[in-house]
This record gives structure tokens, sequence and C-alpha cells, in this order.
């Protein structure tokens, strides 16, 4: 089956704006997608809406068309991709204090962002010497694909990134800084962030990843893997189509198949990421949830909870 005509597509959206009453935009917006049979989590806040969904072509063009007529959504940023076969269990709309929690006050994207840059456009930007490029994502995500040369903070969640760039100011001083993430919303807040500590050539990859991904040949590429995708495909490639890695259920690291080749791999119940932090007795556990997923899956039952 071709990316083309695969039955479910997938929409990573999100728009930096502010929101005065998103509160009353849960209930609403939760029946909407629901109607529609639209899967996938939204989150909301003050400095707007971040989420990935998916559901039918035509549901997934309703709910964008919905979103936009929102007073302040309109022009969303919005990366497509398709899935063979739902990639969500349920549909969530969930009210946070931010749409990507960095834990910084004050910290606008909507009107003090880096500048963007086109994927046509990025390879020219980090093969520049004077630039430093810098993966804002979590040590767990680049730990399947990043781009050539960047510097991974070796985070494992966004709020550590601050500290980081404390850490490193020195080394960003007289450089173009050039960010990016999965879809753009963590680069963008970060080049925000960034600014606000006084400098100036701060730059970020329009759509993120994905849209690189979608966009740039595979032979022009300067992406290096895989790109890790928080829903069940794992991972996408070049041209968005589903990617070779998978999960491990124990610890839900991404693994390559080089991980799969450990002898500290068990499907189900431990790889080479968290085999020497797990017990016995976890690994016993992971085991039989993992009998019981194989036992769901001879019923034909795909969609058990364990898995």
């Amino acid at each position: 089956m071709t990316i083309s005509n695969q039955p479910f597509r997938v929409a990573a959206l999100y728009r930096f704006a502010r929101l005065e009453a998103f509160d009353s935009l849960r209930v609403p917006l939760a029946a909407f997608c629901c109607e529609r049979g639209i899967r996938g989590t939204l989150l909301l806040a003050h400095e707007g809406i971040n989420g990935t969904v998916a559901g039918s072509e035509a549901a997934i063009a309703a709910l964008i068309d919905h979103l936009e007529s929102i007073e302040g959504l309109a022009g969303l940023e919005v990366k497509y991709s398709s899935a063979a076969e739902m990639p969500f269990y349920r549909m969530k709309v969930r009210l946070k204090r931010e749409i990507v929690t960095m834990g910084v006050e004050n910290i606008d994207p909507a009107a003090s962002a880096g500048t963007y840059v086109a994927p046509a456009d990025w390879n020219a930007l980090i093969s520049d010497a004077n630039t430093i490029v810098i993966d804002t994502r979590n040590a767990y995500e680049v730990s399947i694909g990043t781009f050539k040369g960047a510097v991974d903070p070796a985070t494992t969640s966004f709020r550590e990134f601050p500290a980081w760039v404390e850490q490193h100011r020195d080394e960003l001083d007289d450089r173009k800084i050039a960010m990016f993430c999965t879809g753009g919303i963590r680069c963008e807040k970060a080049t925000a962030y960034v600014k606000s500590l006084g400098f100036e050539d701060v730059f970020h990859l329009k759509g993120g990843i994905l849209k690189y991904l979608e966009e740039v040949p595979a032979e022009e590429s300067l992406w290096q893997g895989e790109c890790f995708v928080f829903d069940e495909r794992v991972s996408v490639s070049h041209g968005l189509v589903e990617g070779e890695a998978e999960l491990c259920r124990a610890c839900r690291h991404p693994l390559t198949g080089e991980d799969r080749l450990s002898p500290k791999y068990a499907v189900g119940v431990s790889c080479p990421h968290c085999f020497d932090a797990r017990s016995d007795e976890d690994r016993a556990r992971y085991a039989e949830r993992q009998r019981q997923v194989e036992l769901a899956h001879a019923r034909g039952d795909r969609r058990h909870i364990g898995s």
C-alpha cells in the first residue's frame, strides 16, 4: 500500500495565538472530533493550540476548516501524513498551562519567534560554517535520527532546554543559531526564548523535520536516520512513509534495527536502554503483559491496550 492510498490521514498541527477563553473550546472541540471518528490529542492553552490527530481525509479536512474559523487560530501550521492503521486509541482534548512546556514565564512566540527558514533553504543555512545547529528534541527522539552535524543537548524534557542554553551561551555568541524539532512548535518557542536572551541571528525550520522530509528529495537531504513521531507509527522517513523503528513496550524508547539485535532485547520485555534499570521482577511482569497482548492478537483484537 502506498502512502497516497493509505486510509488514515494524520495531521500534526499547532498555532501560537492568544486564546483568552481557551477552556470554553474543550467540550465542543472534543464533540466535533468524536462525531467524525477523529482520534488523537489536542492541547489548548492561553498561548494557542497543539496536537496530532488522525481520521478520514474528509474528517481531518473538516476539523482544519473548523479550527481555522476560530478567532485567533487562522493560519494553523499543519503537516499531513498517512497511516495504514488508526495510530491513536482515543480522542483527548486537554487544557494546559503551555501547549509545549518550557516552564519559562513571559515567552511569546507569536510576537518574538526567530526567522522561519523554508525546507528548501535549510541545507544552505546549516552547511554554513558559522551556523550552530541545535536539535531541540529530547535525547530518545534524537537517538534514531537527526541532521548531519547537529548538536544534541541530551535533554529528557523540553523543560531542560533553557538550562542547557544558559550553560552554553558562550558557544552561541557571534554565531547563526539554527534550531529544529519534529513539527516546528518546540523550536519556534526555543527561538523566542533564545532571542529573549539578546541573540539576534536566530532561525528555525518552518514545518519542522516532517515538512523537510516531505519536501526535500532523499538524494539532497542532510537528514540522517528516521524521525520519531508520537503515535503508533513510531517513526517516519523521507516522503513521510512509516519507518522501521519500533517501541520498547517496557520503557517506550524507540528502537533501531541494531537495538533489536541486542541480547538485552526481548519483545515487550526489555531493550538495551532499560535492561539494566529494571529488575527481574519487572521483566517477569512485562513478560506476562506481552503474553496477554499476543493472546489478544491471536483472537483478532489488534488494539489490545497493553500493546
